[in-house]
């Protein structure tokens, strides 16, 4: 019986199937999970916040940035146009839990502060909470510092252990707009989470809380986005939140991004 050779694939197709494949990985990371209940939720806003774009000169699918203050309560969603980010719309918090200060444990009943990350894989749109998506805590700044706890959302409803509930008519909006901007492309939006505005006054007035150091970090976020419009590029080096090409900024005591006076 002649034993015929067995002809192995060269090792150098292997790197070559490999390089293909990843060339189509950044489709495959933009996926935006979907759901029949998720399209019906959206469908039923779109137009009403396709019209509110168009009178900003915004279209629905450009990259969006978010914002939460714990203190009045507000949620902004931001919107590219160009270079540099135009305000569309702020939407009232329905509620959330604890007080002013970071998360620190599970359970707790705390919500996070701090700078996050949403990308598509995070949101859900079978969520109980009408539609929901994960803010991204722990970071890697959370976790240098031990902190725990999961599935912290911003969701429907009007009920909180720890997340943001904005009220199943404000999630239908919301939603639509991340869910827009990570199916055409934006890989993940940044979601900054303040105790309050971070003006001099205000931390002033909080000048003696115990988390007045971490705030002190936050606020060079706040400011580095307050005077650019840009969304600012911010890493973890040795457990701390590093801003890059932050500057100190001059802030108007009463005055924010909007020119409105500063909630205290």
């Amino acid at each position: 019986m002649q034993i015929r050779p067995v002809h192995r694939p060269s090792v150098c197709i292997v790197p070559l199937l490999l390089l293909l494949f990843s060339a189509y990985l950044p489709f495959a990371q933009a996926t935006v999970p979907v759901s029949s209940k998720a399209n019906i939720l959206m469908a039923r806003v779109r137009s009403t916040v396709a019209t509110s774009l168009a009178e900003k000169g915004l279209t629905l699918g450009q990259p969006v940035f978010m914002r939460i203050f714990k203190m009045p309560g507000e949620l902004e969603v931001w919107v590219q146009q160009g270079l540099s980010y135009t305000l569309f719309k702020t939407y009232p918090i329905c509620t959330y839990s604890g007080y002013p200060g970071p998360k620190l444990y599970e359970g707790d009943w705390q919500s996070p502060e701090g700078f996050y990350t949403v990308t598509g894989e995070q949101l859900n749109p079978n969520s109980q909470y009408h539609l929901s998506f994960n803010v991204g805590y722990p970071n890697s700044f959370d976790r240098a510092r031990k902190r725990t706890g999961s599935s912290i959302m911003v969701h429907g409803d009007c009920s909180s252990r720890g997340c943001f509930a904005m009220g199943d008519n404000g999630i239908e909006e919301i939603y639509l707009l991340a869910h827009s901007a990570l199916s055409s492309g934006q890989s993940s939006i940044s979601l900054h989470i303040f105790p309050f505005r971070m003006t001099t006054s205000n931390m002033r007035k909080f000048s003696t809380s115990p988390w007045i150091t971490f705030w002190k970090e936050l606020q060079k976020g706040y400011y580095a986005f307050e005077s650019t419009h840009r969304v600012p590029v911010i890493s973890v080096y040795k457990g701390k939140y590093k801003v890059k090409g932050y500057a100190t900024v001059a802030m108007s005591e009463d005055q924010n991004h909007s020119g409105k006076k500063t909630i205290q």
